[in-house]
């Protein structure tokens, strides 16, 4: 383990009743060492007793040191109020902002706060202004929800057609690629492609760098929707061409609910609007107007992100792949058990979704949801909108170990003979 990880443990981060991590031997952090990981599940609340929760996508829990920082900050705010917000808040949150435009590698000026994923993607969808009436837009079937009426909405707003296409399912790199290259050339007229990095729908991670400079080799920019890919599996924005991002820092980064992060390459930043209530600006602020917001949610930012960075991201993206991999590969080829993202490590992280064989409508999923915690408590969630039809979600986190997997795999298995 790298010894400023050890002393970020060593400082606090685990609790008082847990081993200190920074007592860990280099390459304890192995993703099989359920020792190892044992101590990093107990930086943070365990599950209610007797469920065995796979089913931390919707958002990650703070670590127990993370919730103690939001509770003074939220206390500072509370007791000094403008004394504070109308001033010491404002270097306080340059600093919080500097170490999350470290995070991913850019300048702070191409990067603001947002309260969450969400309306990052929405103020680029809605924001971008070099579409004319004519123009075409594309998004997926995998895409989120809301991205994909945001797509939708450009119609109204922009006057642009909107092309939506399907995954193939079973996935590789290579015909990804060629899904999205046959698309653009079928639609010439295509200046604004939505991409997803990690799909909340099946886990499925797309070739984004060949995808991205596919889209511009065609005239097209890309947003990326980096909502479940930041803290779950390592990346760079720059390296991988992307010029419009959005990001969530309350899901694998582990920060307060309601904060997250829109980027946009500082040469771009005029191609997306200003808010209407703002006047005109080259700042990239000037392009979300949340109003007050929750400071102490911003300021743990930094919090959160001392524990990811003495965990290692490198670190958790293994572990999740890990987790993973131990039940989808034990039930692929399982008769009647479909898994919906390929034994390719550069296509997943620690998301993947399954369906039992031919039941793919939203009711026989969501009774198979129901089913796996009434009879054997594991809590999952149905995930609708894949071409194919609809399946359940698996996510592990941090608080997992091999043996809530292994109930896993044992239940599929179970379940896939009835």
């Amino acid at each position: 383990m790298d010894p400023s990880r050890r002393a970020l443990l060593a400082a606090g981060i685990a609790a008082p009743a847990t081993p200190a991590l920074a007592e860990a031997r280099a390459g304890d952090d192995a993703p099989t060492n359920e020792a190892y990981w044992a101590k990093v599940a107990a930086l943070f609340d365990a599950p209610p007793p007797g469920v065995i929760q796979l089913e931390n996508g919707q958002f990650g829990a703070m670590a127990r040191s993370t919730r103690a920082a939001f509770e003074r900050h939220t206390a500072r705010v509370n007791r000094e109020t403008t004394l504070y917000t109308r001033g010491p808040v404002n270097g306080d949150l340059r600093n919080v902002r500097a170490r999350a435009a470290a995070l991913l590698g850019v300048d702070p000026g191409e990067i603001a706060f947002t309260r969450g994923g969400t309306e990052s993607m929405l103020t680029l969808i809605g924001g971008y202004n070099r579409l004319k009436p004519g123009d075409a837009v594309l998004y997926a079937d995998l895409d989120y929800d809301s991205m994909q009426v945001g797509m939708e909405s450009l119609a109204r707003v922009r006057g642009v057609r909107v092309v939506k296409i399907d995954l193939p399912e079973p996935a590789t790199r290579q015909n990804l690629v060629d899904a999205y290259d046959a698309a653009l050339k079928a639609n010439p007229d295509v200046r604004l492609v939505l991409l997803t990095h990690l799909s909340h729908r099946t886990g499925l991670i797309p070739p984004v760098k060949e995808i991205t400079a596919l889209a511009g080799f065609h005239g097209a920019d890309v947003l990326l929707d980096c909502g479940h890919a930041l803290g779950q599996t390592e990346f760079s924005l720059k390296e991988m061409g992307v010029e419009f991002a959005g990001l969530n820092l309350h899901k694998w980064i582990g920060a307060p609910l309601g904060v997250g992060l829109v980027y946009v390459r500082r040469h771009r930043i005029g191609d997306i609007d200003v808010s209407i209530l703002e006047g005109p600006s080259d700042r990239i602020d000037a392009r979300v107007h949340t109003g007050t917001v929750n400071y102490a949610s911003v300021l743990s930012v930094a919090d959160a992100l001392d524990v990811h960075e003495a965990i290692g991201p490198a670190a958790k993206a293994r572990r999740l792949s890990y987790l993973r991999d131990r039940w989808a590969e034990a039930v692929r080829g399982v008769p009647g058990v479909e898994v919906l993202t390929p034994n390719d490590p550069a296509l997943h992280a620690g998301i993947t979704s399954f369906r039992l064989a031919g039941q793919t409508t939203p009711a026989q999923n969501t009774a198979l949801r129901k089913a796996l915690f009434d009879r054997y408590r594991i809590f999952t969630v149905e995930r609708m909108g894949p071409a194919k039809g609809a399946c359940v979600r698996v996510t592990p986190s941090f608080v997992n170990n091999a043996g809530h997997i292994d109930a896993l795999t044992a239940a599929l298995k179970d379940m896939a003979k009835a």
